[in-house]
């Protein structure tokens, strides 16, 4: 009877003890199981996730300065045009150049002249802003060397005799020179942000330093088309605000 009593007990820890040491095998497995699986689907996710890459276009951008037809409106002594283009050759490189027309009447105390003509800058631009994901925006650094073709005009005159006791004496006859050019560097500092698909908007300053320029007769250039305002420092200003459509002929 005892001998029984001790086999089923002996039996019964037997079974308890193999139940446990099986459940913990399958445990072990069932868990180890779901481990490689889990590891699996996030090596699969993570592989997803590294294939997909976000391209963004490359192609020819056109547009147009829209601050010149402004300050037209409001200053009747301006009128001129400028269009914008450029072209991406890499990550962050860009061909960019600048055409356009300016024609202004410049009043000083004692003259008034009129400059006019064609002028068309040429250079590089460098995105040094980092995109995410499909983001296409810029903040850009720009060289240019610009040229302006351009007429002059003075218009009027006035004389300059320095008393009261003569009285000066207004010359209005036009005289003017044709076929004057102006030779300019400058350096461009510029943000372009993609507002709608391939649509962009930018905003731009400049800073000039004019290398040659002609002068009519007698008469010093005080407005060359392309780089504004001649100081006697050589150097001068500019700013633009542009509107530009990308025309995308590959997608990197």
């Amino acid at each position: 009877m005892y001998k029984y009593i001790f086999k089923c007990i002996l039996s019964s820890c037997f079974l308890f003890f193999s139940l446990n040491s099986f459940s913990q095998k399958t445990s072990q497995k069932r868990l180890k199981a779901n481990t490689e699986i889990i590891n699996n689907q996030k090596n699969k996710d993570e592989n997803k996730t590294d294939s997909i890459s976000y391209k963004t276009g490359y192609g020819l951008r056109l547009g147009i300065d829209i601050s010149k037809p402004a300050l037209a409106i409001f200053d009747k002594s301006y009128s001129g045009l400028e269009l914008v283009g450029d072209y991406r050759i890499s990550k962050n490189w860009y061909i960019a150049t600048e055409i356009g027309y300016e024609e202004e009447i410049t009043f000083e105390d004692f003259t008034k002249s009129t400059s006019k003509g064609n002028f068309i800058r040429l250079g590089a631009n460098y995105n040094a802003y980092k995109n995410w994901l499909d983001m296409n925006n810029e903040i850009y650094v720009g060289f240019r060397y610009g040229f302006a073709s351009f007429d002059q005009t003075l218009n009027n005159y006035k004389t300059n005799v320095g008393t009261n006791y003569f009285a000066s004496n207004t010359i209005k006859t036009p005289v003017t020179e044709t076929g004057l050019t102006a030779h300019w560097t400058e350096i461009q500092l510029g943000i372009k942000v993609e507002t709608f698909k391939n649509l962009f908007l930018s905003a731009g300053f400049s800073y000039k330093i004019m290398m040659s320029v002609d002068d009519q007769k007698n008469f010093k250039t005080l407005y060359a088309p392309g780089f504004n305002r001649v100081f006697e420092s050589n150097t001068g200003f500019g700013f633009n605000y542009t509107i530009s459509y990308l025309i995308p002929f590959v997608n990197k």
